[in-house]
Order: structure tokens, then C-alpha cells, then sequence
């Protein structure tokens, strides 16, 4: 039987190993194979099994019975020469307060991604002759360590906060951080300065999120040259009336990324604009590259971690009003769904979430899937045939891959929930923890089937339209006027379906009437931040000059009687 047998060097670890051995088999070789792997129709081949105190020199054995993407078996390669690579994606273990013990990737700065992760070892990339009916074995040796990520350096306006979660640390059984923070211009001169602040949730980025750089663009910096790969990654960002649609923009998106971040840094000291402290929260966890920000069986507290530590550890650090109505949201993707998460389960805390094409928001349109009435998460059952459900699409209709296929490929990265990717979060945050401690999955991740007894569970505590008409005799005054939609018609992963089932709750709502705002881009995707004359591509680099104006001229006009509206305006 043809196999690969991969172990790795004792200099590099001389202790045992949990975790999760990957192999990638490419035809390409302009990047590193590990590099290589996605949905798209573009990816290289995968393969992965777990290990458990696996020493030096053991070998870890991929053979026909592993399970792979987009080939199911390394025995449908066809006989040829390929780059190989393995990767060992390594699990620390965890005793937590509920008794469970368990094996996950704990984020080491990454922002949990299993190919870039600090301690990680892999393998050099050489050029392997597959020639499966021969039966012979190819050994791969690890023979490379990926280094520790440096901390960023703080400066006059970013600052990198980290303070230890008391909450976080007692359900873990380890140490758990959260953590960045931009100050307004003059924050040093004007002491007397109370400020407001500007919440933005979404996925980590171990520097400020928004893209922000006191840095002017390095002029010699060359163009990121295009290809097939980065062109369908950018596919969302070829939508809007005003986009130049020929290649050489795209060539040039890296350029762009840098003067966009300098100018966000020099309108951010414009005199006039708004002085308020905006903080991107940094709360990576074992399943993602961040919680989702809400209490969960799985993950723990991280909403009070947030709220009831973070929160308020920086607004007394920075000087902060430090009261409800002083506090804004923002946030799109898995952020938009933070944020109108945050604002519905605390929602004295909050004056507004601005929340563009968020998850789904909705669970009758998870994605394309009904989760109370389907029963496959994966086809759309008819009476002689089946359909594969759509995971992805362009703004021209293509769909790129299929649920199934999005669910695959995270059950070969990691079993129990460990892929660090989407639909396993999901699982990781809505569902309660299964026997073994990891988390009930909604589907089976080989069939697609809908396990329909964790569905109760998803309806009564994440299922935020549900939970708002559930209770909306106690939250619709208090989240009057503070609701704000922006997505894409054409959304990438279909989210505008949930938020048109939101739209018809929230229109339909009296005693009060909500009194907020939905708004839908014609042709865009994800993410559409709400200017319908401006590509997504550019529009997200003057998302906080837009919504700072906005969120300011809210708090002016919404504050309660004799509150400090002016020190803060200078």
C-alpha cells in the first residue's frame, strides 16, 4: 500500500507532540504547498490525521484510509511529480472548570492560522515522484520550526493592551489575554478630556485592524504582481459603478493598502475630527482566530470577559466616559454579528452598532441552509435527486465551492472542531459541549446531516433575530434607534438572506417601532460598508472617517441631560 511516513528531528522538539500532522501535495511550485490550500478551485491537495504523544522519530503514516481534500484518498493521485510538504499543527492540552479536558491549537500570536503558527514544525518542500500502484513509501522528515512572532511596538497613538481575563483564565485553566487601542490626536495635551468610545469587533490582526499607519507609503514598494489565485480572492471587491476592472489595479492593491493607512492617520489628526478612542478588540481563542464574542458552553465567557473587564480596564486607562452612552459598535462578517450580538445581550451598554454584512443573523438563512427545517446541510433533497448547496459566490452568480466542500476541507485540517475555520466556530460557539468535551456539531461533516437535537439550542441562545422577537417587550426600548444594516445584495456567502428575515422583524416591530436603518448594495458583495459609490475595495480604508462623524453626531444628539458632550470636541 503506497503511504507517506512523516516524523520530525529531535533538535527541533525532543518532547512528545499532540496535534494534528497535515500533508500537502502541490503542482505548483511558486509557493510553499502549505501555502497553497482553500476552497477555491485553485488549492493544492491536503491530507490529515491526529497524533498523540508522538516522539522524535515516530512516524505518523497517511495512507488510503486518510481522509483528504479535494481528493478524498491519496489513491486518486495520478502517477506524476509533485512539491510535498507536511506540517505538524501542535495541541496543547487544557483542563477547564467544567471538568472537560482537552486537546486544541492555542493561538500564538497568528491569529490561528495552522500554516504561519509560531512552534509549528514542517517540513522543506522537495519535488516527490507519486506513483501509487508501485506501493512504496515516501518518508518526509520536519525539519523546520516556525519562530515566535515579535509583539508590535506601541506609538503616540496606538497602543497594544493586554491584560490577563481573570473570567477567561479560571474556565481555561491556563493564562488567557485580551487586548489594541487608538488614541485621538491630543489625547496627551488635554487632560481634561473625557472621551467616548468606539468598539470595533472582527477577525484578529495583530496590529490595528483599520489599517492605520503614521508611515508614509514607501514609494519603492513594487506592485504585488496579479494572478488567477489573488484575482477570485478579489472577486468581492469587483463590484461598484466606479471600480476599474483591469488587472493592473489589483497589481497595485498593496500600494494602495499603504497610502489608504497613512491617509486614515492624517485625516485622524485633521482638526475637526471627531476626538473619540477606537479600540479593535484582540481575543483569539482556541477555535478561532477570535471568540465571537459572546458567552459560550465551549468557549467560555469571553462576552463578560470583554465587557466586564476589557471594557472597562481601558476606558479608566484612556480616560473614557465610561458610560453606555458613550460607547459605540462597528464591525462586518464575523464582526457584524459581534457587534448586534454585544448590543442585543447588553444593550444598556451600547448607543448603536453600525453592522455591515454579518453572519447570519438569522439561522432560517445560515448561509443557505434552514437549520429548523432542512435536513442536510449539504444538498437540497428532492424526490429523485439531490443538489449540492452553494458555500460561495462571485457577483456574477459563479459559485466557487459548495457547503459541502467549506465542511470538508475544516474536517481535514482538524477534527472536534480544531480547523480554526468557519462552519467549526460556529459549531464551537452556538452548540452545547458533546460528552467528550468538544463541541455537538449541528451536521455531520462527512454526510451533511442535520443533527436536529443541538437545534433547540442554537434557536433559544445565538439566534439573534429569534431572541429579539422573543423578548422584544424588554429590549426594543432599549435598543431603539440603535440598529444600523449595510450588506451587499450580491453577498459572497449569502448572508443578505438572514438580514432581509432581520429587516422583516424589525419593520414590523412596535411598542416601540425600532427605528433604525437597513441598506442594501446593488451588485456588491462581501463586504459592502454602505457607500454605493465607491468599490468595497476602497471603501473599507474610509470606513472610520465616515462612521466616526456619524457615531459622534449620535452620541452628541442622544446624550442624556447635563452629560460631558464638549470636552471631548476640541
Amino acid at each position: 500500500m503506497f503511504s507517506f511516513k512523516v516524523s520530525y528531528l529531535e533538535e527541533l522538539c525532543s518532547k512528545t507532540i499532540d496535534g494534528r500532522v497535515l500533508l500537502m501535495i502541490s503542482t505548483d511550485e511558486g509557493e510553499e504547498p502549505r501555502f497553497q490550500i482553500s476552497n477555491y478551485p485553485d488549492t493544492q491537495l491536503i491530507f490529515g490525521i491526529d497524533v498523540e504523544d508522538m516522539k522524535p522519530r515516530d512516524e505518523a503514516v497517511i495512507d488510503r484510509g486518510v481522509f483528504g481534500f479535494p481528493l478524498e484518498s491519496i489513491d486518486q493521485i495520478p502517477t506524476g511529480e509533485y512539491w510535498v510538504q507536511a506540517l505538524i499543527h501542535r495541541y496543547e492540552t487544557f483542563h477547564r472548570s467544567d471538568g472537560h479536558v482537552v486537546k486544541l491549537p492555542m493561538d500564538q500570536g497568528e491569529g490561528q492560522k495552522w500554516n504561519r503558527s509560531p512552534g509549528n514544525l514542517y517540513s522543506t518542500p522537495e519535488k516527490v515522484l507519486i506513483e501509487v500502484s508501485k506501493g512504496s513509501s515516501v518518508e518526509i522528515v520536519l525539519d523546520q520550526v516556525i519562530p515566535a512572532i515579535e509583539e508590535p511596538e506601541d506609538t503616540k497613538y496606538v497602543k497594544h493592551v493586554k491584560i490577563q481575563s481573570k473570567l477567561l483564565t479560571e474556565f481555561w485553566g491556563r493564562p488567557m489575554h485580551l487586548g489594541a487601542v487608538l488614541l485621538p490626536e491630543g489625547f496627551d495635551e488635554h487632560l481634561e478630556a473625557r472621551y467616548s468610545l468606539i468598539v470595533w469587533h472582527g477577525h484578529f490582526s495583530q496590529n490595528l485592524y483599520t489599517g492605520f499607519s503614521e508611515t508614509p507609503p514607501d514609494p519603492e514598494l513594487e506592485a504585488e504582481p496579479i494572478n488567477k489565485s489573488r484575482l477570485m480572492k478579489t472577486l468581492k471587491d469587483l463590484t461598484g459603478p466606479d471600480l476599474p476592472r483591469d488587472p493592473e489595479y489589483f497589481e497595485a492593491y498593496n500600494v494602495l493598502s499603504q497610502k489608504y493607512a497613512y491617509k486614515l492617520y492624517k485625516d485622524w489628526k485633521k482638526p475637526g475630527f471627531p476626538r473619540m478612542i477606537l479600540m479593535c478588540i484582540q481575543h483569539p481563542t482556541p477555535y478561532y482566530d477570535d471568540s465571537y464574542a459572546v458567552n459560550s458552553a465551549n468557549q467560555g465567557p469571553y462576552g463578560d470577559a470583554i465587557n466586564r473587564e476589557l471594557i472597562p480596564y481601558v476606558e479608566e486607562k484612556f480616560r473614557c466616559i465610561g458610560e453606555g452612552w458613550a460607547r459605540t459598535l462597528m464591525g462586518g462578517s464575523t464582526g457584524g454579528w459581534e457587534i448586534l450580538a454585544t448590543q442585543v445581550f447588553y444593550p444598556d451598554d451600547y448607543n448603536g452598532c453600525w453592522c455591515w454584512c454579518p453572519d447570519p443573523v438569522d439561522f432560517r438563512a445560515m448561509c443557505l441552509t434552514n437549520i429548523y427545517e432542512d435536513t442536510n446541510a449539504y444538498f437540497i433533497e428532492g424526490t429523485w435527486k439531490r443538489n449540492l448547496r452553494a458555500g460561495y459566490r462571485t457577483t456574477v452568480g459563479e459559485v466557487l465551492f459548495s457547503t459541502k466542500e467549506e465542511a470538508q476541507l475544516e474536517l481535514v485540517k482538524g477534527t472536534r472542531c480544531r480547523s480554526g475555520s468557519q462552519w467549526d466556530i460556529w459549531f464551537a460557539t452556538y452548540v452545547p459541549v458533546a460528552d467528550d468535551g468538544y463541541p455537538s456539531l449541528l451536521f455531520d461533516k462527512v454526510t451533511g446531516e442535520i443533527d436536529s437535537s443541538v437545534v433547540e439550542f442554537w434557536r433559544e441562545n445565538y439566534d439573534l433575530r429569534h431572541i429579539m422577537e422573543r423578548d422584544w417587550k424588554i429590549l426594543g426600548p432599549k435598543l431603539k434607534g440603535k440598529l444600523r444594516f449595510y450588506c451587499g445584495d450580491m453577498d459572497s456567502h449569502y448572508l443578505n438572506n438572514a438580514v432581509y428575515l432581520m429587516e422583516e422583524f424589525l419593520e414590523n416591530t412596535e411598542d416601540p417601532y425600532y427605528d433604525g436603518l437597513f441598506m442594501y448594495g446593488d451588485r456588491f458583495s462581501h463586504c459592502w460598508y454602505g457607500d454605493p459609490n465607491v468599490a468595497s475595495a476602497l471603501d473599507r480604508y474610509v470606513i472610520v472617517q465616515r462612521l466616526a462623524k456619524e457615531m459622534a453626531e449620535h452620541i452628541t444628539k442622544t446624550a442624556p441631560p447635563g452629560a460631558d458632550v464638549t470636552s471631548w470636541k476640541y
